[in-house]
């Protein structure tokens, strides 16, 4: 199932002219505050009607201002997952969910035990909203919205209200929704950790338009297209878990290449997702020795971005993956780095830190 969006919109100082298609999934809207996101994912729940646009989901119109179709929020077919769980307070969490079943109408497929065991709901049931926490209250909307029978999820940066803790609690089951529930998930956030541990694809978003659209992996690791700035680029490798070790380290492999990060929660031959941040990339023309730094990737410059101030994002291919490094424009002329220039990648161990590390 898939989602093909092309909208134009002009809201406050915001001139939205977006085109991109969504595959199955979890696509990540990925940019700034004020570059769209959340114009968007109204615009496809119904919410906003576009100046001009078409939204259509696995062949199905949903929004064609050209012919005047224009669903209502009820017609689509759509989970919505708001900041905020946004739950009935005087219903229990069972009472909550069996909302959500309510609007499944006659579709009644999906067994509420298999959503309920999924987001670990059992021991909530009886509960009120009032008695659960942040994150609770999200795998409860979640369940909700599953239960709907939806053709696709909408969620709007629904980790933005809780703090780390929470964050960390509910991250997993955005995991398992995305690998279990078989429902195309379209989510907005601007945070890299975020969108590294979960999109499938992502559609980068500046000033209104569609930087880039593609694989995760692709597209984080562009170095010309940082839709959360400098300090945010990162690039985000594929490994297996090959060992824990006693000194608390865990031992990982990416294309061949042995790394080793603060133990991980997953076990020895699962596939993970690790997000390197590029300012924890240090570069070095020879192979450094006698360093405290664990991980040192050989690589070949492919690009370098300057930017307007004093620093400069070099993208490096290493056997391990594209990595990124953000140093500043001095370094890389002293350096001579160009593309074709081949140098070192050297990462602090202790500089992955746990929101870096996800499934995949």
């Amino acid at each position: 199932m898939t989602l093909s969006v092309r909208l134009q919109h002009r809201f406050n100082r915001l001139e939205l002219d977006v085109e991109f298609d969504a595959p199955a999934g979890l696509t990540v809207l990925f940019g700034r505050s004020g570059s769209g996101k959340t114009t968007i994912v109204n615009a496809v729940a119904g919410l906003l009607r576009p100046d001009a646009g078409r939204v259509e989901v696995d062949g199905r119109v949903l929004l064609d201002t050209s012919e005047g179709v224009c669903l209502r929020p009820e017609a689509r077919r759509l989970g919505y997952v708001f900041q905020e769980g946004r739950l009935f307070p005087h219903l229990t969490v069972w009472q909550n969910l069996g909302y959500g079943r309510y609007f499944a109408k006659r579709r009644k497929t999906t067994e509420p035990g298999k959503v309920i065991a999924m987001l670990g709901l059992e021991e909530l049931l009886d509960r009120r909203p009032g008695a659960l926490s942040g994150g609770e209250k999200q795998r409860v909307a979640i369940g909700r919205a599953l239960l709907a029978e939806p053709e696709l999820i909408l969620a709007d940066e629904p980790l933005a209200a809780l703090d780390e803790a929470r964050k960390a609690e509910i991250l997993p089951y955005f995991e398992r929704l995305r690998d279990e529930a078989r429902v195309p998930i379209l989510y907005v956030s601007h945070a890299p950790a975020e969108v590294a541990r979960l999109a499938t694809s992502v559609v980068a978003l500046q000033d209104g338009r569609v930087a880039r659209q593609g694989p995760a992996v692709e597209v984080l690791a562009d170095a010309n297209v940082l839709p959360a700035g400098v300090r945010g680029a990162g690039a985000m490798l594929h490994a297996v878990v090959v060992a824990h070790h006693d000194d608390g380290l865990s031992e990982l492999e990416a294309g061949g290449v042995r790394l080793h990060v603060p133990r991980v929660a997953q076990q020895i031959g699962a596939s993970i997702r690790l997000r390197v941040p590029a300012q924890e990339v240090i570069l070095a023309k020879q192979k450094p020795e006698g360093l405290s730094a664990l991980n040192i990737l050989a690589g070949t410059v492919e690009a370098i971005r300057e930017g307007g101030g004093p620093g400069a994002i070099v993208s490096l291919s290493t056997p391990a993956g594209r990595v990124l490094a953000r140093i500043t424009r001095r370094s890389a002329r002293a350096m001579d780095l160009k593309p074709g220039s081949t140098c070192h990648a050297v990462l602090k161990t202790v500089a992955i830190a746990p929101e870096d590390v996800g499934g995949a």
